[in-house]
């Protein structure tokens, strides 16, 4: 009984560094409990040294538990999440797709490159490109489907 009250003591105090004292061959042990409560005990030697044993095991594994790792409540910050509202997933993805097509970009000619760059990038339409240049609208057309097809072969 005497052991079972010992280990619901252990469980439920904190035992300070300073709360252990050796007399006579005995270890008084002195528990402070959250309520404020402090009770001093006398038990064996060997029990003591069990008893400082096991605070230090728990105190390591705690301290290791919390060192490594940061509990989300951590994370709230009067009252806000620290949460970020990007699609990260969507976001890699279409990174990852920017980087495939700068790659199969750099397979076309730099007149081809040119013609990409201004119709999606500078928005001007085909028939502006055919005029600035001095050909037919279909010209322009036609070597943007050899563009797609050339892109969509790199791509696949």
């Amino acid at each position: 009984m005497l052991l079972v009250r010992l280990i619901f003591l252990f469980v439920t105090a904190r035992v300070p560094p300073a709360g252990l004292r050796e007399e006579n061959g005995k270890m008084k042990v002195r528990y402070e409990f959250v309520t404020g409560e402090v009770s001093e005990i006398e038990v064996d030697a060997g029990l003591g040294e069990l008893l400082v044993d096991f605070d230090r095991q728990q105190y390591n594994n705690d301290h290791k538990e919390t060192r490594r790792h940061v509990s989300l409540d951590g994370m709230d910050y009067e009252g806000d999440l620290f949460v970020s509202a990007e699609d990260t997933a969507g976001e890699a993805e279409r990174r990852e797709d920017m980087a495939r097509l700068l790659s199969a970009m750099e397979a076309l000619s730099p007149a081809q490159r040119e013609l990409v760059l201004k119709v999606y990038f500078k928005g001007q339409s085909v028939t502006s490109i055919a005029a600035e240049e001095g050909v037919d609208k279909s010209a322009i057309s036609h070597r943007l489907e050899r563009i797609y097809r050339k892109l969509r072969k790199i791509l696949k």
